[in-house]
C-alpha cells in the first residue's frame, strides 16, 4: 500500500502543473465536448508510458539520443501552432462563444488533438517514461504496485479536471473568461515551446 501511495503522490505531482495537456482537457471540459473521450486518451496513454517506464523504456530512449530530438522539434512546433490556434481565439471575442451557443468540435479532431498534445511533449516521456519508471525501479518488486499509483493518479487527475471544470461554467459564460483563459494558453504554449528548444 505505501509503494501505491508513494505512485499516486509523485504521478499527481507531476502531472498537476500546468501544461499544454492539462490545458486542452479544461477547455474541453469547460466546454463540455467530447470530454469522456479527451479524459480517457490522457489516461489511457499515461498509463501506457508509465508502465513502459517500469518496463525499462526509459533507459531505451536514454540511449537513442535521436528520438529525444525528434520528440523534442516536434513537440515544440506542435505547440507553436497550438499557440497561434489559441492566441486567434483570444483575439477575436466572436470566437469566444459560450459553451452552449459554440459550434461543437467534431470527435475526431478533439481526440487527435488530445493525442498529439500527449505524445508529440517530451516532457511527458521524461515525466512518466524515464522519471516515474526510474523511480519505480527503486521500489524493487513492489514497483508494479508504485506504477498502479501513479496510473490512478493520471486517472483521478483528468477526471476532476475534464468534469469537474463545468463547475466553472458560469465564469465562462461570458466570453472575456473565455478570452483570458486562451491567452494563458498561447502563453504557456509559446513558454513550453521554447523550453523545448532551448533546454
Amino acid at each position: 500500500m505505501t509503494a501505491v501511495l508513494a505512485g499516486l503522490g509523485l504521478g499527481l505531482s507531476l502531472i498537476v502543473a500546468i501544461g499544454a495537456q492539462n490545458a486542452f482537457v479544461l477547455r474541453q471540459g469547460l466546454r463540455g465536448e467530447h470530454v469522456a473521450a479527451v479524459v480517457a486518451v490522457c489516461a489511457v496513454s499515461d498509463a501506457v508510458l508509465i508502465t513502459a517506464g517500469v518496463l525499462g523504456a526509459g533507459a531505451l530512449i536514454e540511449a537513442v539520443p535521436v528520438l529525444v530530438e525528434v520528440f523534442r522539434w516536434g513537440g515544440a512546433a506542435f505547440l507553436l501552432a497550438y499557440a497561434v490556434l489559441a492566441a486567434r481565439r483570444a483575439l477575436h471575442p466572436g470566437r469566444l462563444e459560450a459553451a452552449d451557443g459554440a459550434p461543437p468540435a467534431g470527435l475526431l479532431p478533439v481526440v487527435g488533438t488530445a493525442v498529439a498534445l500527449t505524445w508529440l511533449n517530451p516532457h511527458v516521456y521524461l515525466d512518466t517514461v524515464v522519471l516515474l519508471g526510474s523511480v519505480a525501479q527503486s521500489w524493487g518488486d513492489a514497483r508494479v504496485a508504485f506504477a498502479g499509483g501513479a496510473v490512478l493518479g493520471s486517472l483521478l487527475w483528468f477526471s476532476a479536471l475534464g468534469f469537474g471544470a463545468r463547475l466553472l461554467r458560469p465564469v465562462f459564460a461570458r466570453p472575456g473568461a473565455w478570452r483570458v483563459l486562451d491567452g494563458l494558453v498561447a502563453v504557456v504554449m509559446v513558454v513550453l515551446a521554447v523550453g523545448l528548444v532551448v533546454g
